[in-house]
């Protein structure tokens, strides 16, 4: 099973979780403690040295208009996107800057330059890793980032190869565009222990340092460097060779927000606690030993494995594989079965693909609901807008 960090491996349910009404729930359901949601924004701002200016959430996680302008009123106005829906949300939430971190071609590069065109208000760039890709926004107002390839060999141009990085920037400022600087992300450094994540980190850092100085050299300005997701993140906060320099860095941790089981494993003492629970009930008792409820992978992500999710204030129970709609649960040690009817409340195991099962999110304070809120930049937009 997967380590919980404190509040989940307690039997006790912290009563702040606990929803009035919910009996009249219809489940799975999402549910969104707003208060909490502030906690998780003011303890990432303290790890970036207090300043907000030192992060550019991936909005992939928060996903509602309502999050991120919480995001906003805690100064921080920087965001990374990944599809058109959510650079449109991004704008519409009092964002002054928004980058598309995802390598968007054909009809969903042109939307980038309406939806350009349409908030002139908003700095909006995109990342670039050709000279064929920099020609396409010649004549727009979307400013370019390079990507660089840190290992994960997902998209950018690899990190060794800074002639080929030197011939996209010369591409860029040759057709009038604005380079912005670089992109650089690191996720497949989720290692366990967080010396060796830190070390791992700051090498890869070393390298983009080096691509960074060769661009000087050149005679070009690098305004902005973006590296880290969640895992990674505090390692980019150390790291010596971001401080003092005439680029500003920004860390792009998106999880953290919400925070998940993956969260608390990953960075156990920064704070975090779950902001967000998927509501379930307790349909079936199949055997004297497993439960099963609605919370299935239609409503619980199940892209990071098995368990997909923990039980709130019950460390003793066990989900097990998933199906669409059902959750079989294992009783531990003889502990008691939930009865049925039992409404469970479920923290996600990874809560960004979790959030985008779901239409709409109940908002909790002071154990009510307050109000429903849509889930607004969930999927994509129509195919043909």
């Amino acid at each position: 099973m997967t380590t919980l960090a404190p509040p989940l491996a307690t039997a006790a349910f912290d009563p702040l979780y606990r929803i009035q009404g919910v009996d009249r729930v219809l489940t799975p359901a999402l549910a969104i403690y707003p208060e909490i949601v502030d906690s998780n924004i003011a303890a990432t701002i303290r790890a970036l040295g207090g300043d907000p200016n030192r992060w550019r959430p991936h909005v992939k996680t928060s996903k509602l208009a309502f999050t991120m302008r919480r995001l906003v009123a805690h100064g921080v106005t920087a965001f990374k996107c990944a599809t058109t829906l959510e650079l449109a949300t991004i704008c519409q939430a009092g964002a002054s800057d928004a980058m598309i971190a995802y390598p968007l071609v054909g009809a969903g590069a042109q939307r980038v330059r309406e939806w350009a065109d349409r908030y002139s208000n908003v700095r909006i760039s995109i990342l670039v890793e050709n000279e064929q890709q920099a020609q396409f926004w010649a004549g727009s107002r979307v400013g370019l980032f390079i990507d660089v390839n840190s290992g994960m060999d997902r998209t950018g141009i690899e990190q060794d190869r800074k002639d080929a990085v030197l011939a996209v920037v010369r591409a860029i400022t040759k057709a009038g565009l604005e380079f912005r600087g670089l992109h650089y992300y690191d996720g497949h450094l989720a290692l366990p222990d967080p010396k060796e994540r830190e070390a791992a980190a700051h090498r890869g850092y070393g390298k983009l340092m080096e691509i960074v100085a060769a661009i000087q050299k050149a005679g070009f300005a690098v305004e902005e460097v973006v590296t880290s997701g969640t895992p990674e993140f505090p390692a980019a906060a150390s790291y010596p060779g971001f401080q003092g320099q005439s680029f500003v860095h920004r860390a792009s941790p998106g999880t953290v927000v919400y925070s998940d089981l993956m969260t608390f494993e990953a960075l156990p003492h920064l704070g975090y606690r779950p902001a967000v629970v998927v509501l379930a009930t307790v349909v079936s008792h199949p055997t004297s030993r497993y439960a099963t409820c609605d919370g299935g992978h239609k409503a619980l992500a199940a892209d990071a494995g098995v368990p997909t999710c923990a039980v709130l204030g019950r460390p003793d129970l066990m989900p097990l594989k998933p199906s669409e709609e059902h959750l079989p649960i294992e009783a531990l040690d003889g502990a008691p079965l939930p009865v049925i009817g039992e409404t469970l409340y479920l923290v996600p195991k990874h809560v960004c693909p979790t959030v985008n099962n779901f239409d709409h999110a109940l908002m909790i304070r002071h154990n009510r609901i307050e109000n429903v809120e849509r889930v607004t930049a969930r999927g994509h937009e129509a195919p043909l807008p």
